[in-house]
């Protein structure tokens, strides 16, 4: 039986693992989902003092810029994300489109125009972790190479050329799966981390004032002393907390209890460590502003430091790009976008997956902006926009749900949630200075998803309703088959229906044009419901309407994957036995045809054709013989 659709294949957010599975998810979590994050320290204080907009390197300023990082690392990632986001996990799942679902669930909403906001919201959210996902490997990677200038300028015209090649090794090794790569990025991420405390304490153990700028009043004098200025700096102090998002979408990798104990025991200390002992550094030598982290390092530990820093951003990639994986398959599932090929790398957690496709548009996106920008500090212009847009949505569709879900008080709600809502404003305000300096990248990029997203939507109601107008209505199909009026064919016939209660097209068009019917005919109904996972004794219904009429209803999560096989031994439970030896399965294949009608655009129709045309096919998607297959196709009007 396919491991897809096992009921022993639960996600990995169980939280009743043993002691052992327990320690392997752990260690799977530091080493993929706190990647992103982990990075930020080799370029977010020197993007504050070095960078565009940087500041002067004072005590003022470094005391502020650390007393901010300080409190949005507790009060964005710690607070936020770690303690509250994480509780809302749709059946163990995370990320925005699980939380918009989760959001709109039940019918908890009652308002249909409130509703539709949410799923759009939820729909811009996710697309916009695609633009991110682009340009975190690119700066992340080309950051840690970096430190080979300061070992010798020799490196300095190589180091985009040797980012690409580790960009390749990056994307080509995604196919194995985030559960062996973890095994391998988790003593790397471990060390990683526990090499960030180290150089932070040996600095701070210099300079042990440094530790003072825990008191906020620190960053409130930072704004007293730059007036309106200081603002920008947000956009800076903002790159310590980008990998919060990534951390929420990977929670059906690794679930939630590893990434808690992962963060609070090993990768908050150690970051807030190292930041502090950059904050050290500087205030004992300005000049280290122009790259504080490699400064940290002894000389004889800085090419072993841009080894495991390289690593680290590998990892740090790894991420965003799972999160991204997880995100496109629950869209393709809720049907926000076309089938693609999607590829289960773990038989053991089902979150785990790869998706080939949207693997190497990522790689090629951020190949070109190494090739673009060749330096992080160019990029860092580019980073965070589409971050903080993710994060507010984040906020607010979380809101929602402690308000319909945890059903709290408006004052509860107001109270929890307010200050995030006005931090979140905050961040995406002073990212917004960046737009034109290279902010419009991942912008573009998500609101290009965004659009194909809501044409896919849109489109395929367009195209239900157009095939309802050419489709036999299913009370004739049974009177069709009491009335025994047209000869029987032997063998069974399968057809995918894409409604329960409606005739497919493709046995419209048989019965209406061949005027035969098979001894046996079996709908199928494929449905996505609002929940990750549906247990395995829940997934399928039969019911006969007619003599040798049979229903199949097969109800899926979005993180669920469709699969005949074991649709015909769930059958088989159910007393309807299908040999697939003896069975033609029959597809309607819709050629779409872009219209004038009321709808949409002209231009988006063709989109929605075009998208349609190189949709993965229902053979693959849903692992049907394809030497029984018959395709019936027809022109639909839209």
């Amino acid at each position: 039986m396919s491991s897809s659709m096992e009921e022993s294949a639960a996600p990995a957010a169980s939280e009743h693992h043993p002691q052992s599975k327990f320690h392997a998810l752990l260690l799977g979590a530091i080493g993929v989902v706190f990647g992103d994050i982990g990075t930020s320290p080799l370029y977010a204080i020197r993007e504050s003092f070095h960078g565009e907009h940087g500041f002067t390197a004072n005590p003022v300023n470094i005391l502020g810029a650390l007393s901010m990082i300080f409190w949005s690392l507790m009060l964005v990632i710690s607070l936020k994300y770690v303690v509250l986001v994480l509780r809302a996990d749709n059946k163990g799942e995370g990320g925005i489109l699980a939380l918009e679902t989760l959001a709109r669930k039940d019918g908890r909403i009652s308002n249909a125009t409130f509703s539709q906001i949410l799923l759009l919201c939820g729909v811009f959210g996710a697309t916009l972790l695609y633009g991110d996902g682009i340009i975190t490997p690119a700066i992340s990677v080309l950051s840690a190479l970096e430190g080979l200038k300061e070992a010798t300028p020799v490196f300095e015209s190589y180091v985009p050329l040797i980012t690409i090649a580790v960009l390749t090794g990056l994307f080509a090794v995604q196919r194995y799966g985030t559960e062996k790569i973890g095994k391998i990025y988790g003593p790397i991420t471990t060390l990683w981390f526990l090499a960030l405390g180290v150089l932070g304490v040996y600095k701070i153990l210099e300079y042990p004032a440094i530790l003072s700028a825990v008191n906020p009043a620190y960053a409130f004098n930072f704004f007293v002393e730059n007036g309106w200025h200081g603002y920008v700096i947000l956009g800076t102090v903002f790159l310590t907390v980008t990998g919060g998002e990534a951390l929420y979408a990977d929670m059906g990798h690794f679930g939630k209890l590893p990434i808690r104990v992962g963060w609070f025991a090993l990768v908050l200390p150690s970051l807030l460590l190292n930041y502090f002992g950059q904050g050290a550094l500087i205030l004992q030598d300005p000049s280290a502003v122009e790259n504080p982290f490699y400064r940290m390092a002894p000389s004889w530990a800085l090419y072993p430091m841009v080894v495991l820093a390289t690593m680290a951003t590998m990892i740090a990639s790894q991420a965003l790009i799972s999160g991204v994986f997880s995100i496109t398959k629950q869209a393709i599932q809720l049907g926000y976008l076309p089938r693609m090929g999607i590829v289960q790398t773990s038989d053991k957690a089902i979150g785990q997956i790869y998706v080939p496709f949207i693997n190497w548009v990522l790689y090629i996106g951020a190949v070109w902006l190494v090739i673009e920008f060749r330096e992080s500090s160019s990029m860092a212009a580019a980073y965070g926009i589409a971050v903080s847009l993710t994060m507010l949505v984040t906020t607010l569709l979380a809101l929602v749900v402690a308000k319909t879900a945890w059903r709290w008080s408006n004052l509860t709600v107001a109270a929890v949630f307010g200050p995030f809502v006005f931090i979140d404003i905050a961040f995406f305000g002073s990212n917004a200075l960046k737009i034109l300096n290279g902010g419009w990248i991942p912008l573009v990029a998500a609101c290009a998803m965004f659009l194909m997203m809501l044409t896919w939507i849109q489109g395929r109601k367009l195209l239900a309703a157009g095939i309802a107008e050419y489709a036999l209505p299913f009370e004739k199909l049974i009177e069709e088959f009491n009335a025994s009026r047209y000869p029987r064919v032997a063998g069974t016939a399968i057809y995918m229906s894409g409604r329960p209660g409606t005739c497919p097209l493709a046995l419209s068009h048989n019965v209406k044009h061949n005027k035969v019917i098979h001894e046996r005919v079996v709908l199928i109904t494929f449905t996505t419901l609002d929940v990750p996972h549906v247990p395995y004794y829940k997934r399928l219904v039969v019911d006969e309407p007619a003599k040798d009429l049979y229903r199949i209803v097969v109800s899926l999560g979005f993180m669920d994957s469709p699969d005949f096989g074991v649709v015909v031994e769930l059958a088989r439970e159910k007393g309807l036995d299908i040999d697939p030896n003896q069975t033609t399965f029959f597809l309607g294949r819709e050629i779409v045809l872009a219209t004038r009608k009321l709808g949409m655009s002209i231009w988006r129709e063709k989109l929605f054709a075009f998208m349609g045309r190189n949709a993965q096919s229902p053979v693959s998607f849903y692992k049907l013989p394809a030497k029984q297959v018959m395709e019936v196709g027809i022109q639909v009007e839209i």
